[in-house]
């Protein structure tokens, strides 16, 4: 459970905003997306290795 203590006269705009970059540190949100689906193995590894080469290519663009 996230907590986040709000001080004396404290914008509630701030205090919501801290809540947000907290929840975002856990993950909570990626990891509910992630499970939405089911992914095969071999389709996970497919863009696996077409994100490497992608950049991979932008890393050798950027040296020359």
């Amino acid at each position: 459970m996230i907590v986040v203590p709000v001080k004396e006269g404290e914008n509630i705009e701030k205090a919501l905003r801290r809540f947000k970059r907290k929840f975002e540190k856990t993950g909570a949100v990626r990891a509910l997306r992630a499970r939405q689906a089911f992914i095969k193995p071999s389709v996970a590894r497919r863009k696996k290795m077409e994100k490497a080469i992608y950049v991979k290519q932008l890393q050798q663009s950027e040296e020359q």
